[in-house]
Order: C-alpha cells, then structure tokens, then sequence
C-alpha cells in the first residue's frame, strides 16, 4: 500500500484544527527532502548545478527558516545563535554535512514547530508580531503559514536540483 501524503493522513495530534494545514506541510517538506536527497553523495549534496544552490544549501536553510520564522511568531527575536545559523547555511562545513546530520536537524526542527503549534493558542493567531530589525508587521497566522509555504518552495529546488544531479551523472 503507498504511503499516503501527510494532509491526508488524518490530523497530527495536538495541533489545533486552524493549524494542521502548516503543519501537514512541515510534515511532507521533511519526507520529499529526505526522498530526494536520501541517494545523494555528500559530494553532491554541496555541488551547484549551473550555480543554483546546492541541495545541501536548502537542508540548511529549511529547519532555519521554521525557527526564525517561530521565533517571530512567538514574539522574540532572533539570538546570536540564529543570525549565525542563518550566515553559515550555504557552507558545507568541514567535513561537508552529510544526510544523517542534516535530516536529523530537519526532523528535530519540525518536531519543536509541531509542539510550538500545538501549544499556539487559536485566540493569539491574529496577535501582532514584528519581523527583524526592521520590525516589519505580521501576525502569529501570517508567520506559521509563510514558514509552511516558505519550506514547501525550497522543498521543490531540492526535488529539481537532486533530479538534476541525479540525472547528470
């Protein structure tokens, strides 16, 4: 039996009514990276075709860009930690960042933002929340749902970029 999409497999437990479908999100963004990249060598995980970022790069920057954006949503802003997650995200590191230690921080990255949505109060979804140092507005809805959509888009550049490795070698 094939294995169902996350938002038809029923709701997540805990995660209120108004917010399964970012999380369902969250969900499949994890499963189609880690379906996508699961063949690749650490070599091509950090490889950029025709200068589009590496697949490496966007396993990165998909559990970076749920905490920040949840930062946010939770009121806060980002931390030393976060701004240098954020300026280190394209660098493979020494040695280069392979699988394990990537879809581990992937997965642990949802989890947290699956507890953060649970214990996210339906009243607070439209309390203001402020973005950067900027302090561009939003709102806590606005904030979950750009991190769903923003995790889905990087996860279609890794589907394309691995099937484009994949393909050319």
């Amino acid at each position: 039996m094939e294995k169902l999409e996350a938002w038809l497999s029923g709701p997540i437990e805990g995660v209120p009514p108004l917010l399964m479908p970012a999380a369902h999100a969250l969900v499949q963004a994890a499963e189609d990276v880690e379906a996508a990249a699961e063949t690749l060598t650490v070599e091509q995980l950090w490889i950029r075709p025709g200068g589009a970022a590496s697949v490496g790069f966007h396993l990165r920057h998909i559990p970076g860009v749920i905490d920040r954006l949840l930062t946010y949503a939770r009121g806060e802003m980002l931390n030393d930690d976060q701004v240098a997650y954020l300026r280190s995200e394209g660098e493979p590191g020494e040695p280069p960042a392979a699988q394990p230690e990537l879809f581990s921080h992937l997965r642990s990255t949802v989890d947290r933002a699956l507890d953060q949505l649970g214990n996210t109060a339906q009243e607070s979804l439209l309390e203001r929340r402020e973005v950067g140092r900027r302090k561009i507005p939003s709102n806590v809805i606005g904030l979950i749902f750009h991190a769903a959509e923003h995790v889905q888009r990087h996860t279609g550049q890794v589907v394309a970029t691995a099937k484009i490795i994949q393909g050319s070698g």
